[in-house]
């Protein structure tokens, strides 16, 4: 079972050297072959806020963040993260700029949880090939802190006991812990989480939404997440952005996209706001 997160961390430097920035998505269009799965969407993650991106059924999603991961282009609009435009940017290069994805199906290799984290420090990795095969003590030196910095976040995320542990003996829950560890391993200023506490139990969900608000307060990154448990989204959130096929169609705090007329009929399928507190329990899956 996983012990709760107790452990003090520390921002990384991508926190600590430089202010968190905002992303600003404005006006993005995205079309596959004359079908448009995004049009005109356009929203602010405000620093260090958790920002939830959520939709009925083939609201464009996933699309979106395939767009802020540098997995699709963009036909039309802007990305903007601080002074950097996303949009031109090949994934690597996003990640170089501190934005950090999990995915929905969960994405790890084979190994030891160290193995895994270890993976997310790569792009901090300073010591080039030679330095590395020749086994040159700087190379140690700097190996050691890495893995020193792996364990920390191991531990705040609550995988401390198992961090040499192989990930295939994990538990489900503990696995989705992993991919948010080695996220949190690149010092991310944006964390993209898609569908977090997907498969979870109610012990795990409740256990990942407490880490997730963590992060938050102790780390000072932008969260934006995607998550059909709307529970989890309105107590986590600070904003709400709304999409149904593949336009924005409301915004604002938790409480204020529950109680709009548009976000009801667009989950409920019903012209009726009788309803407007069950608007949050009824849970679809994304197209795309």
């Amino acid at each position: 079972m996983t012990r709760p997160n107790t452990t003090p961390v520390t921002p990384g430097p991508a926190a600590a050297e430089q202010q968190v920035p905002a992303l600003v998505v404005d006006g993005v269009t995205v079309r596959f072959a004359g079908l448009t799965a995004l049009d005109q969407v356009a929203f602010t993650v405000a620093p260090g806020s958790v920002h939830a991106l959520i939709g009925p059924n083939g609201a464009g999603k996933s699309t979106t963040f395939n767009v802020l991961s540098g997995v699709y282009r963009a036909t039309e609009g802007s990305v903007r993260f601080g002074d950097a435009e996303l949009t031109a940017l090949a994934p690597h290069r996003i990640a170089a700029l501190g934005v950090a994805r999990t995915f929905q199906n969960i994405v790890l290799t084979g190994g030891t949880v160290a193995d895994n984290l270890m993976l997310g420090r790569h792009t901090l990795t300073r010591a080039g090939f030679t330095t590395t095969a020749l086994r040159l003590p700087s190379a140690g030196r700097e190996q050691r802190r890495h893995r020193e910095r792996a364990r920390e976040l191991a531990e705040f995320t609550g995988l401390g006991d198992s961090f040499d542990t192989p990930v295939a003996l994990l538990p489900y829950g503990d696995r989705k812990r992993v991919e948010l560890a080695r996220a949190l391993c690149m010092e991310p200023k944006l964390l993209l989480l898609d569908e977090p506490v997907a498969g979870m139990n109610t012990g795990e969900r409740v256990g990942m939404a407490r880490t997730i608000s963590t992060i938050r307060d102790a780390l000072g990154i932008s969260i934006l997440i995607v998550e059909h448990d709307m529970g989890l989204v309105m107590r986590l959130a600070d904003e709400v952005t709304v999409l149904d096929f593949g336009r924005r169609i409301a915004g604002g705090t938790p409480q204020q996209v529950q109680q709009d007329p548009t976000v009801i009929r667009a989950y409920l399928g019903t012209g009726s706001t009788d309803g407007a507190g069950d608007a949050t329990d009824h849970p679809q899956e994304d197209a795309r």
